[in-house]
């Protein structure tokens, strides 16, 4: 069974999270240059609200532009991870898992489906159905109910030499009106939803991280062992 370090980063901006994960993807990208061991880790967050735009997203998606993004206090990044517009804020675990998935399976499309399944596991311990939509990455409700499919979890991610980062962004108690302002995922006429508004109260979100990583060690067959941030994070 193979480790991955597990670091819950609390409340950080977008921008320091991803200088963070390029620098330990960078960091394993040189220990396989010279054929060292990789290091698994997966960081886990929640970010102030913020727009991130993948690299085959599109601008008409955001329907707010900057000097109202900057008036309700968002931020916006065009990233280079795959899909179009999300959201993240506070009231949503984002997880950042940074594999090696050679010593996994080389098939990104395992590892989504992977990803996926971790957040189904999650949502079945609170007596919610969570499913695939085809042709749709990412975890829904109802998806094969035309007007009541809602989209609960958005997953997006970048793989380089079978590394990957970015990750998923599962909305446990978010505001989410700050959906109306985007096309989600590039997805017309499909509402969001969360857990609170699913189950009609807030779960706690330190008991969702705590089941959500009893998952994901069971869908990946590793064992998550804590670990400090692992790098300084300038301010």
């Amino acid at each position: 069974m193979q480790e991955v370090l597990f670091t819950d980063l609390g409340q950080m901006e977008y921008q320091k999270a991803w200088d963070l994960q390029e620098t330990l993807l960078q960091e394993n990208l040189a220990r396989k240059a010279i054929g060292g061991e990789t290091v698994h880790r997966l960081l886990l967050v929640e970010h102030p609200p913020v727009y991130t735009l993948g690299k085959s997203g599109k601008m008409e998606h955001v329907l707010i532009d900057e000097a109202e993004r900057a008036a309700r206090g968002i931020a916006f990044f065009r990233t280079n991870r795959g899909g179009d517009i999300t959201y993240h804020g506070p009231g949503q675990i984002v997880g950042y898992p940074l594999l090696d998935l050679e010593k996994f399976e080389t098939d990104i499309g395992k590892y989504l489906r992977r990803l996926e399944e971790t957040v189904i596991r999650t949502m079945a311990v609170y007596g919610l159905k969570g499913d695939r939509s085809a042709g749709e990455t990412g975890v829904w409700l109802d998806p094969d109910k035309p007007g009541k499919e809602r989209k609960i979890c958005a997953i997006g991610v970048r793989c380089s030499r079978w590394l990957t980062m970015h990750g998923f962004a599962f909305n446990v108690s978010p505001d989410l009106s700050y959906f109306g302002h985007i096309v989600p995922c590039g997805i017309q006429q499909k509402a969001v939803t969360s857990l609170e508004k699913e189950l009609g109260f807030a779960p706690d979100m330190a008991e969702v991280k705590a089941v959500l990583l009893r998952e994901f060690e069971a869908v990946f067959d590793v064992q998550l062992s804590a670990a400090a941030v692992p790098v300084p994070v300038a301010g």
